[in-house]
Protein backbone atom coordinates (compact mmCIF):
# COMPACT_ATOMS: atom_id res chain seq x y z
CA UNK A 1 0.00 0.00 0.00
CA UNK A 2 3.03 2.32 0.45
CA UNK A 3 5.17 2.38 -2.61
CA UNK A 4 4.41 4.30 -5.67
CA UNK A 5 5.04 2.26 -9.19
CA UNK A 6 4.29 3.65 -12.69
CA UNK A 7 1.47 1.60 -13.07
CA UNK A 8 -0.37 2.88 -9.80
CA UNK A 9 0.12 6.57 -11.15
CA UNK A 10 -1.33 5.72 -14.29
CA UNK A 11 -4.61 4.08 -12.60
CA UNK A 12 -5.12 6.30 -9.24
CA UNK A 13 -4.20 9.98 -8.07
CA UNK A 14 -0.81 10.53 -6.55
CA UNK A 15 -2.70 11.61 -3.09
CA UNK A 16 -3.23 7.88 -2.50
CA UNK A 17 -0.30 6.74 -1.57
CA UNK A 18 1.56 9.61 -0.30
CA UNK A 19 4.89 8.42 -0.04
CA UNK A 20 5.72 11.13 -2.30
CA UNK A 21 4.56 14.01 -0.58
CA UNK A 22 6.10 17.27 -0.71
CA UNK A 23 6.38 17.20 3.51
CA UNK A 24 9.22 15.17 4.55
CA UNK A 25 11.01 15.15 7.54
CA UNK A 26 9.68 16.34 11.65
CA UNK A 27 8.91 19.35 10.32
CA UNK A 28 5.88 18.00 8.49
CA UNK A 29 4.83 16.46 12.15
CA UNK A 30 3.54 20.10 12.67
CA UNK A 31 0.80 18.93 10.60
CA UNK A 32 -1.16 16.63 13.03
CA UNK A 33 0.19 18.85 15.64
CA UNK A 34 -1.62 21.54 14.74
CA UNK A 35 -5.23 19.53 13.80
CA UNK A 36 -4.34 18.43 17.62
CA UNK A 37 -4.80 22.18 18.98
CA UNK A 38 -8.07 22.72 17.04
CA UNK A 39 -9.52 19.35 18.28
CA UNK A 40 -8.72 20.46 21.82
CA UNK A 41 -10.21 24.14 21.47
CA UNK A 42 -13.16 22.38 20.13
CA UNK A 43 -13.65 20.00 22.65
CA UNK A 44 -13.58 23.55 24.89
CA UNK A 45 -16.17 24.69 23.00
CA UNK A 46 -18.21 21.39 23.32
CA UNK A 47 -18.04 21.16 27.13
CA UNK A 48 -17.90 24.78 28.58
CA UNK A 49 -21.66 24.72 28.21
CA UNK A 50 -21.68 21.44 30.68
CA UNK A 51 -20.30 23.71 33.61
CA UNK A 52 -22.24 26.72 32.94
CA UNK A 53 -25.63 24.36 33.08
CA UNK A 54 -25.29 24.53 36.94
CA UNK A 55 -24.55 28.11 37.12
CA UNK A 56 -27.36 30.01 38.85
CA UNK A 57 -26.25 33.50 37.24
CA UNK A 58 -26.05 31.49 33.56
CA UNK A 59 -29.54 30.04 34.23
CA UNK A 60 -30.90 33.16 35.71
CA UNK A 61 -29.83 35.45 32.53
CA UNK A 62 -31.41 33.10 30.05
CA UNK A 63 -34.66 32.71 32.44
CA UNK A 64 -34.67 29.02 32.63
CA UNK A 65 -33.67 28.47 36.46
CA UNK A 66 -34.13 24.97 37.56
CA UNK A 67 -35.44 23.93 33.78
CA UNK A 68 -33.41 20.81 33.09
CA UNK A 69 -34.94 19.92 30.11
CA UNK A 70 -34.46 23.07 28.36
CA UNK A 71 -31.20 23.12 29.99
CA UNK A 72 -30.28 19.40 28.45
CA UNK A 73 -31.41 20.81 25.04
CA UNK A 74 -28.31 23.20 24.86
CA UNK A 75 -26.41 20.11 24.77
CA UNK A 76 -28.84 17.73 22.77
CA UNK A 77 -29.26 20.79 20.02
CA UNK A 78 -25.34 20.83 19.66
CA UNK A 79 -25.06 17.05 19.14
CA UNK A 80 -27.64 17.15 16.61
CA UNK A 81 -26.40 19.34 14.55
CA UNK A 82 -22.49 18.38 15.02
CA UNK A 83 -24.12 14.79 13.76
CA UNK A 84 -25.94 16.78 10.84
CA UNK A 85 -23.00 19.11 9.91
CA UNK A 86 -20.81 16.09 10.06
CA UNK A 87 -22.78 13.85 8.16
CA UNK A 88 -23.66 16.01 5.18
CA UNK A 89 -21.10 18.76 5.24
CA UNK A 90 -17.94 17.15 4.90
CA UNK A 91 -18.27 16.92 1.57
CA UNK A 92 -17.14 20.59 1.22
CA UNK A 93 -13.73 20.02 2.33
CA UNK A 94 -13.57 17.33 -1.11
CA UNK A 95 -15.01 19.93 -3.35
CA UNK A 96 -13.46 23.14 -2.11
CA UNK A 97 -10.11 22.67 0.13
CA UNK A 98 -9.51 21.13 3.96
CA UNK A 99 -7.51 24.09 4.53
CA UNK A 100 -10.37 26.85 3.49
CA UNK A 101 -12.97 24.45 5.47
CA UNK A 102 -10.58 24.94 8.51
CA UNK A 103 -9.95 28.69 7.90
CA UNK A 104 -13.75 29.40 7.70
CA UNK A 105 -14.36 26.53 10.83
CA UNK A 106 -12.11 28.88 12.76
CA UNK A 107 -13.35 32.15 12.39
CA UNK A 108 -16.62 31.12 12.55
CA UNK A 109 -16.00 29.33 16.08
CA UNK A 110 -14.47 32.49 17.24
CA UNK A 111 -17.32 34.49 15.63
CA UNK A 112 -20.30 32.46 17.75
CA UNK A 113 -18.45 31.85 20.98
CA UNK A 114 -17.82 36.16 21.22
CA UNK A 115 -21.99 36.39 19.81
CA UNK A 116 -22.82 33.73 22.84
CA UNK A 117 -21.74 36.21 25.40
CA UNK A 118 -24.00 38.50 24.72
CA UNK A 119 -26.64 36.45 24.00
CA UNK A 120 -29.77 37.54 26.59
CA UNK A 121 -32.42 34.52 26.28
CA UNK A 122 -32.47 31.05 26.53
CA UNK A 123 -33.97 30.75 22.39
CA UNK A 124 -30.99 32.95 21.19
CA UNK A 125 -28.41 30.62 23.06
CA UNK A 126 -29.93 27.24 21.99
CA UNK A 127 -30.07 28.91 18.35
CA UNK A 128 -26.18 29.75 18.51
CA UNK A 129 -25.25 26.28 19.90
CA UNK A 130 -27.29 24.87 17.36
CA UNK A 131 -25.10 26.96 14.62
CA UNK A 132 -21.90 25.74 16.70
CA UNK A 133 -22.68 22.40 16.10
CA UNK A 134 -23.20 22.97 12.24
CA UNK A 135 -19.67 25.30 12.07
CA UNK A 136 -17.96 22.60 14.05
CA UNK A 137 -19.68 19.32 12.69
CA UNK A 138 -17.13 19.05 9.62
CA UNK A 139 -13.99 18.61 11.91
CA UNK A 140 -12.64 15.39 12.31
CA UNK A 141 -13.44 14.88 8.74
CA UNK A 142 -11.14 18.13 7.90
CA UNK A 143 -8.35 16.49 10.37
CA UNK A 144 -8.85 13.03 8.91
CA UNK A 145 -8.73 14.09 4.76
CA UNK A 146 -5.66 16.16 5.86
CA UNK A 147 -3.58 13.34 7.23
CA UNK A 148 -4.45 11.08 4.56
CA UNK A 149 -3.44 13.44 1.86
CA UNK A 150 -0.04 14.44 3.30
CA UNK A 151 1.01 11.32 5.35
CA UNK A 152 2.11 7.73 3.77
CA UNK A 153 -0.14 4.92 4.96
CA UNK A 154 2.65 3.53 6.98
CA UNK A 155 2.23 6.93 9.21
CA UNK A 156 -0.99 7.63 9.21
CA UNK A 157 -2.43 5.40 12.40
CA UNK A 158 0.33 7.97 14.62
CA UNK A 159 -0.31 10.89 12.81
CA UNK A 160 -4.43 10.36 13.77
CA UNK A 161 -3.74 9.07 16.80
CA UNK A 162 -1.80 13.05 17.58
CA UNK A 163 -4.80 14.78 16.81
CA UNK A 164 -7.24 12.36 18.02
CA UNK A 165 -5.55 12.77 21.68
CA UNK A 166 -7.20 16.29 21.22
CA UNK A 167 -10.09 14.74 22.55
CA UNK A 168 -9.28 13.06 26.18
CA UNK A 169 -7.03 16.22 26.50
CA UNK A 170 -9.44 19.06 25.52
CA UNK A 171 -11.91 17.41 28.10
CA UNK A 172 -9.63 17.07 30.86
CA UNK A 173 -8.27 20.46 30.35
CA UNK A 174 -11.54 22.29 29.35
CA UNK A 175 -13.61 21.70 32.49
CA UNK A 176 -11.13 23.16 35.39
CA UNK A 177 -9.76 26.32 32.46
CA UNK A 178 -13.84 27.02 32.28
CA UNK A 179 -14.73 26.16 36.09
CA UNK A 180 -11.56 28.92 36.69
CA UNK A 181 -12.91 31.27 34.09
CA UNK A 182 -17.12 30.79 35.31
CA UNK A 183 -15.59 31.64 38.89
CA UNK A 184 -13.39 34.70 38.56
CA UNK A 185 -14.75 36.79 35.19
CA UNK A 186 -18.38 35.51 34.89
CA UNK A 187 -20.26 33.34 32.48
CA UNK A 188 -20.17 35.47 29.76
CA UNK A 189 -16.44 35.86 29.75
CA UNK A 190 -16.02 32.00 29.39
CA UNK A 191 -17.35 32.28 25.79
CA UNK A 192 -15.21 35.49 25.30
CA UNK A 193 -11.54 33.78 26.67
CA UNK A 194 -13.03 30.66 24.05
CA UNK A 195 -12.90 33.14 21.07
CA UNK A 196 -10.08 34.74 22.44
CA UNK A 197 -8.13 31.66 22.16
CA UNK A 198 -8.87 31.09 18.58
CA UNK A 199 -6.93 33.59 17.18
CA UNK A 200 -3.47 32.16 18.19
CA UNK A 201 -4.57 28.82 16.87
CA UNK A 202 -5.91 30.22 14.17
CA UNK A 203 -2.14 31.89 13.30
CA UNK A 204 -1.07 28.45 14.15
CA UNK A 205 -3.09 27.11 11.55
CA UNK A 206 -2.22 29.56 8.98
CA UNK A 207 1.58 29.12 9.67
CA UNK A 208 1.80 24.98 9.54
CA UNK A 209 -0.71 24.91 6.16
CA UNK A 210 0.83 28.06 4.39
CA UNK A 211 2.78 26.04 1.81
CA UNK A 212 1.59 22.46 2.27
CA UNK A 213 -0.46 21.10 -0.62
CA UNK A 214 -3.32 18.99 0.69
CA UNK A 215 -5.41 18.93 -2.90
CA UNK A 216 -6.58 15.57 -4.52
CA UNK A 217 -4.94 15.79 -7.98
CA UNK A 218 -4.82 13.20 -10.74
CA UNK A 219 -2.61 13.23 -13.80
CA UNK A 220 -4.70 15.32 -15.74
CA UNK A 221 -6.20 17.85 -12.54
CA UNK A 222 -2.18 18.45 -12.44
CA UNK A 223 -1.66 19.38 -16.32
CA UNK A 224 -4.89 21.90 -15.90
CA UNK A 225 -3.73 23.35 -13.09
CA UNK A 226 -6.98 22.48 -10.87
CA UNK A 227 -6.78 23.09 -6.85
CA UNK A 228 -9.60 20.87 -6.37
CA UNK A 229 -12.05 17.93 -7.18
CA UNK A 230 -14.42 18.73 -9.77
CA UNK A 231 -18.00 18.39 -8.89
CA UNK A 232 -18.92 16.06 -11.40
CA UNK A 233 -16.05 13.99 -10.44
CA UNK A 234 -17.14 13.93 -6.56
CA UNK A 235 -20.42 13.10 -7.83
CA UNK A 236 -19.04 9.75 -9.22
CA UNK A 237 -16.65 8.80 -7.03
CA UNK A 238 -19.65 9.39 -3.76
CA UNK A 239 -21.46 6.95 -5.95
CA UNK A 240 -18.72 4.45 -5.54
CA UNK A 241 -18.45 5.22 -2.54
CA UNK A 242 -22.19 4.32 -1.38
CA UNK A 243 -21.89 1.21 -3.05
CA UNK A 244 -18.46 -0.04 -1.46
CA UNK A 245 -19.50 -2.60 1.07
CA UNK A 246 -16.13 -2.11 3.21
CA UNK A 247 -17.29 1.59 3.67
CA UNK A 248 -20.61 0.25 5.80
CA UNK A 249 -18.58 -2.24 7.52
CA UNK A 250 -16.27 0.68 8.43
CA UNK A 251 -19.27 2.79 9.31
CA UNK A 252 -21.42 0.14 11.66
CA UNK A 253 -18.16 -0.98 13.22
CA UNK A 254 -17.65 2.68 14.57
CA UNK A 255 -21.29 2.92 15.96
CA UNK A 256 -20.89 0.38 18.29
CA UNK A 257 -16.95 1.86 18.47
CA UNK A 258 -18.20 5.31 19.79
CA UNK A 259 -21.32 3.20 21.32
CA UNK A 260 -18.75 1.84 23.94
CA UNK A 261 -16.88 5.52 24.31
CA UNK A 262 -20.52 7.34 24.95
CA UNK A 263 -21.68 4.46 27.82
CA UNK A 264 -17.80 4.53 29.57
CA UNK A 265 -18.43 8.55 29.66
CA UNK A 266 -21.61 8.25 30.35
CA UNK A 267 -22.25 5.68 33.40
CA UNK A 268 -18.54 4.77 34.83
CA UNK A 269 -19.15 7.08 37.63
CA UNK A 270 -22.47 6.13 38.85
CA UNK A 271 -21.11 2.35 37.77
CA UNK A 272 -18.67 2.77 40.79
CA UNK A 273 -20.60 4.99 43.32
CA UNK A 274 -23.63 3.05 43.15
CA UNK A 275 -22.96 -0.46 42.03
CA UNK A 276 -19.71 -0.53 43.88
CA UNK A 277 -20.37 1.37 46.89
CA UNK A 278 -16.94 3.66 46.36
CA UNK A 279 -17.04 7.11 47.87
CA UNK A 280 -17.71 10.07 45.35
CA UNK A 281 -14.16 11.34 46.07
CA UNK A 282 -12.64 7.92 45.17
CA UNK A 283 -14.61 7.35 42.35
CA UNK A 284 -13.42 10.43 40.63
CA UNK A 285 -9.66 9.38 40.94
CA UNK A 286 -10.83 5.56 39.76
CA UNK A 287 -13.16 7.17 37.10
CA UNK A 288 -10.25 8.75 35.22
CA UNK A 289 -7.71 5.38 35.20
CA UNK A 290 -9.58 3.78 32.82
CA UNK A 291 -9.00 6.76 29.95
CA UNK A 292 -5.32 7.08 31.45
CA UNK A 293 -5.21 3.16 29.91
CA UNK A 294 -6.95 4.54 26.68
CA UNK A 295 -4.60 6.87 26.17
CA UNK A 296 -1.84 4.75 25.85
CA UNK A 297 -3.74 2.29 24.15
CA UNK A 298 -4.29 4.69 21.52
CA UNK A 299 -0.43 5.79 21.33
CA UNK A 300 0.49 1.61 21.33
CA UNK A 301 -1.86 0.83 18.92
CA UNK A 302 -0.83 3.68 16.60
CA UNK A 303 2.73 2.46 16.25
CA UNK A 304 2.13 -1.24 16.15
CA UNK A 305 -0.22 -0.71 13.53
CA UNK A 306 1.87 1.87 11.51
CA UNK A 307 4.51 -1.10 11.36
CA UNK A 308 2.50 -4.22 10.86
CA UNK A 309 -0.28 -1.94 8.10
CA UNK A 310 -3.13 -4.40 9.44
CA UNK A 311 -6.01 -1.83 10.08
CA UNK A 312 -9.09 -3.89 9.73
CA UNK A 313 -7.21 -6.68 12.28
CA UNK A 314 -6.30 -4.09 14.81
CA UNK A 315 -9.85 -2.38 14.98
CA UNK A 316 -11.62 -6.02 15.49
CA UNK A 317 -9.32 -6.96 18.04
CA UNK A 318 -9.45 -3.32 19.73
CA UNK A 319 -13.69 -4.26 20.60
CA UNK A 320 -13.26 -8.09 21.30
CA UNK A 321 -10.65 -6.83 24.05
CA UNK A 322 -12.77 -4.04 25.19
CA UNK A 323 -15.67 -6.45 25.39
CA UNK A 324 -13.34 -9.06 26.82
CA UNK A 325 -12.82 -6.80 29.25
CA UNK A 326 -15.95 -5.58 30.14
CA UNK A 327 -17.01 -9.17 31.45
CA UNK A 328 -13.87 -9.36 33.28
CA UNK A 329 -15.28 -6.89 35.02
CA UNK A 330 -18.95 -8.25 35.64
CA UNK A 331 -16.92 -11.14 37.19
CA UNK A 332 -15.25 -9.40 39.46
CA UNK A 333 -17.31 -8.74 43.12
CA UNK A 334 -14.36 -8.81 45.84
CA UNK A 335 -11.83 -6.09 44.83
CA UNK A 336 -12.40 -2.71 43.60
CA UNK A 337 -8.70 -2.87 42.32
CA UNK A 338 -9.08 -5.49 40.60
CA UNK A 339 -12.42 -4.53 38.97
CA UNK A 340 -10.86 -1.52 38.15
CA UNK A 341 -8.32 -2.53 36.85
CA UNK A 342 -10.21 -4.81 34.73
CA UNK A 343 -12.11 -1.83 33.45
CA UNK A 344 -8.83 -0.10 32.69
CA UNK A 345 -7.62 -3.01 30.62
CA UNK A 346 -10.89 -3.07 28.62
CA UNK A 347 -10.73 1.06 28.07
CA UNK A 348 -6.72 0.52 26.73
CA UNK A 349 -7.89 -2.11 24.17
CA UNK A 350 -10.73 0.13 22.79
CA UNK A 351 -7.99 3.06 22.56
CA UNK A 352 -6.14 0.67 20.41
CA UNK A 353 -8.69 0.99 17.95
CA UNK A 354 -8.97 4.96 18.16
CA UNK A 355 -6.05 5.84 15.55
CA UNK A 356 -6.68 3.28 13.55
CA UNK A 357 -10.23 3.33 12.37
CA UNK A 358 -9.33 6.64 10.36
CA UNK A 359 -6.42 4.66 8.88
CA UNK A 360 -8.38 2.32 7.85
CA UNK A 361 -11.02 4.63 6.11
CA UNK A 362 -7.65 5.90 4.18
CA UNK A 363 -7.03 2.62 2.84
CA UNK A 364 -10.55 1.26 1.93
CA UNK A 365 -11.91 4.81 0.28
CA UNK A 366 -10.34 6.90 -2.50
CA UNK A 367 -9.18 10.37 -1.34
CA UNK A 368 -11.35 12.09 -4.09
CA UNK A 369 -14.17 11.40 -1.23
CA UNK A 370 -11.79 11.52 2.05
CA UNK A 371 -14.24 14.19 3.66
CA UNK A 372 -17.63 12.82 2.52
CA UNK A 373 -16.51 9.28 3.95
CA UNK A 374 -15.04 10.74 7.01
CA UNK A 375 -17.99 13.24 7.75
CA UNK A 376 -20.82 10.29 7.04
CA UNK A 377 -18.45 7.61 9.12
CA UNK A 378 -18.16 10.34 11.81
CA UNK A 379 -22.27 11.41 11.80
CA UNK A 380 -23.50 8.44 12.08
CA UNK A 381 -21.46 7.09 14.59
CA UNK A 382 -22.44 10.21 16.71
CA UNK A 383 -26.04 10.21 15.75
CA UNK A 384 -26.17 6.35 16.90
CA UNK A 385 -23.53 6.39 19.87
CA UNK A 386 -25.60 9.23 21.54
CA UNK A 387 -28.37 6.56 21.93
CA UNK A 388 -25.99 4.15 24.17
CA UNK A 389 -26.54 6.62 27.63
CA UNK A 390 -30.21 6.65 27.07
CA UNK A 391 -30.45 2.68 26.67
CA UNK A 392 -28.15 1.79 29.62
CA UNK A 393 -30.14 4.50 31.52
CA UNK A 394 -33.15 2.48 30.79
CA UNK A 395 -31.87 -0.67 31.22
CA UNK A 396 -30.66 0.35 34.52
CA UNK A 397 -34.03 1.61 35.81
CA UNK A 398 -35.56 -2.27 34.42
CA UNK A 399 -32.85 -4.04 36.40
CA UNK A 400 -31.95 -1.67 39.13
CA UNK A 401 -28.10 -2.41 38.35
CA UNK A 402 -25.50 -1.56 36.12
CA UNK A 403 -24.62 -5.26 34.73
CA UNK A 404 -27.48 -5.16 31.94
CA UNK A 405 -25.84 -2.13 30.93
CA UNK A 406 -22.19 -3.65 30.91
CA UNK A 407 -23.64 -6.45 29.43
CA UNK A 408 -25.16 -4.12 26.26
CA UNK A 409 -22.21 -2.57 25.81
CA UNK A 410 -19.86 -6.61 25.81
CA UNK A 411 -22.26 -7.48 23.33
CA UNK A 412 -22.20 -4.21 21.27
CA UNK A 413 -18.27 -4.46 20.91
CA UNK A 414 -18.14 -8.15 19.78
CA UNK A 415 -20.54 -7.18 16.86
CA UNK A 416 -18.49 -4.35 15.84
CA UNK A 417 -15.48 -6.27 15.82
CA UNK A 418 -17.21 -9.67 14.66
CA UNK A 419 -18.32 -7.00 11.56
CA UNK A 420 -14.47 -6.35 10.65
CA UNK A 421 -13.48 -9.97 10.14
CA UNK A 422 -14.36 -9.95 6.41
CA UNK A 423 -12.04 -7.01 5.78
CA UNK A 424 -8.98 -8.38 7.98
CA UNK A 425 -7.47 -9.86 5.43
CA UNK A 426 -7.82 -7.31 2.59
CA UNK A 427 -6.92 -4.56 4.77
Amino acid sequence: MTTTTASSQSSAPAAETPDDVQNTGIKRWAIPFALLCCVILSFFDKISIAVLLSSPAFQGALGVEGETTKLGFLMTGFLLSYGFSSMFLGFLSDIISPKKCLYAMLVLTAVIMTIMGFAESYAQMLTLRIVLGIAEGPMFAIAYTIVKRTFAQREQARATMLWLLGTPIGASIGFPFTIYILDNFGWRTTFFAMALLTIPLLLLVVCVFRKVDVSTKSPLQKERGDKHVPLASHRQSTRELFSNLSFWAICIFNIAFLAYLWGLNSWLPTYLVEDKGIDLDSAGIFSSLPFLAMLIGEVVGAFISDRIDKRALMCALSLFGAGFGLLLVLSIDASNIAMISAMSFSAMCWGVGAPNIFALLAKATPSKVSATAGGILNGFGNFSGALTPVIIGALIASTGNMTAGLLFMAVLAFAGGAVLLPLVRRY
